[in-house]
């Protein structure tokens, strides 16, 4: 959806979040940005400043890529509304109950979103989809139980 290229990827939020700052009219994927952005405060300051564009965030030392963070809520978005893995809606609805939040399910769902990309990246294939929604049924099975 939003490509490979690093510096346009996060130029699409910073430029997103211009436009909502300036009250300039948003299209429909600048608006889900800005959404996101908003839940984030921790990330306003990665999105005005242009040396973020380039900066390297390094997990291993404990740095969020916030730009990474942001994309996966975006992916979550998309595939919760067309339902891709099928079930996926079912379990974000089941999450929000639980958690009481739409977007501390997401943060849930993300943990498993990101150990599927690194699993399918680190064996050069697409991701399990099954295994995917098999972690994320996994959450509300062991603990995490809907209200």
């Amino acid at each position: 959806m939003l490509g490979n290229d690093r510096h346009q990827l996060r130029s699409m939020f910073t430029e997103a979040w211009q436009r909502q700052q300036r009250g300039l009219p948003l299209d429909a994927l600048q608006q889900v940005i800005v959404n996101i952005i908003a839940l984030h405060p921790e990330y306003h300051g990665a999105v005005t400043d242009p040396d973020a564009l380039e900066q390297d965030y390094n997990p291993e030392t404990g740095e969020t890529n916030p730009f990474l963070h942001m994309s996966m809520h975006i992916a979550l978005h998309e595939q919760i509304s067309t339902d891709r893995p099928t079930g996926i809606t079912s379990c974000y609805k089941d999450l929000c109950t639980a958690l009481g939040s739409d977007h501390e399910a997401e943060h849930a769902m993300m943990e498993c979103l990101g150990e599927a990309l690194w699993e399918a990246q680190r064996s050069h294939r697409m991701p399990d989809e099954a295994a995917y929604l098999g972690c994320i049924k996994k959450l509300l099975n062991e603990g995490i139980k809907p209200a």
